[in-house]
């Protein structure tokens, strides 16, 4: 990613290419490509991006050929960049931060201390408000510096392929689990009078052909959705 706006593929991947990548929600879309589809869709306007700063929104003006305006204050304030620290006498290991970093950050286990690898935190703040126990602290990793100036190109495309492979490995875990459901009803459909306390068989075969059906719609989702193979 270079400092200059791209100038090659589509509008919204040119847009995408412009933001920090910090996946920060800021901007009121679910990821910074979500964002970029919406400026090219006409959907959204060029200054909801904090993380982006003034710059950000110089670097949108020039890909949409719009004139470049003040951040709207509506989605926050331009700022330094902070980082996330995790207060060890209060952590409690619920992992609700791990599965709210879009960037896989944070480190830890169920019921084990976790710890941020400041490193790969974007400074998105998403973790904060899913903390039980507040023990998620902030603290200033730029100075006086904002916007691309508190932002590298380079800890952007970290942060992108980051945030796709996190996309990709709870897409995996969403998959393991559901064919561990699916397997289990199965099982379970093998021999549905011993996992059920109706006796009456008529009911019990309405209950089968209810669960069958079921199955068969999850393997025919399944084997409509590509990313599933």
């Amino acid at each position: 990613m270079s400092s200059e706006a791209p100038q090659s593929g589509t509008l919204s991947e040119r847009l995408l290419d412009a933001l920090p990548q910090t996946q920060c929600t800021r901007c009121g879309f679910p990821d910074c490509a979500a964002y970029a589809q919406a400026i090219a869709d006409g959907a959204a306007d060029i200054n909801q991006c904090p993380p982006g700063g003034a710059q950000g929104i110089e670097r949108l003006a020039q890909l949409t050929g719009q004139s470049a305006v003040p951040l709207n204050p509506a989605f926050g304030t331009e700022g330094p960049r902070n980082v996330v620290f995790i207060d060890e006498n209060w952590c409690i290991g619920c992992t609700l931060c791990i599965d709210a970093c879009p960037t896989d950050a944070i480190l830890g286990s169920n019921k084990r201390m976790h710890t941020v690898i400041e490193a790969y935190c974007t400074g998105c703040e998403l973790c904060l408000p899913v903390c039980p126990v507040d023990c998620m602290l902030l603290e200033n990793a730029t100075g006086n510096a904002t916007g691309w100036a508190a932002w590298s190109a380079p800890q952007a495309d970290q942060a992108r392929d980051r945030y796709a492979f996190h996309n990709e490995r709870r897409k995996r875990d969403q998959d393991r689990d559901e064919h561990k459901r699916q397997t289990l009803a199965q099982a379970k459909l093998a021999d549905l009078a011993a996992h059920s306390r109706i006796t009456d068989t008529g009911v019990l075969d309405q209950k089968r052909a209810i669960i069958e059906a079921a199955l068969a719609r999850a393997r025919a989702k399944r084997g409509a959705d590509p990313a599933k193979g």
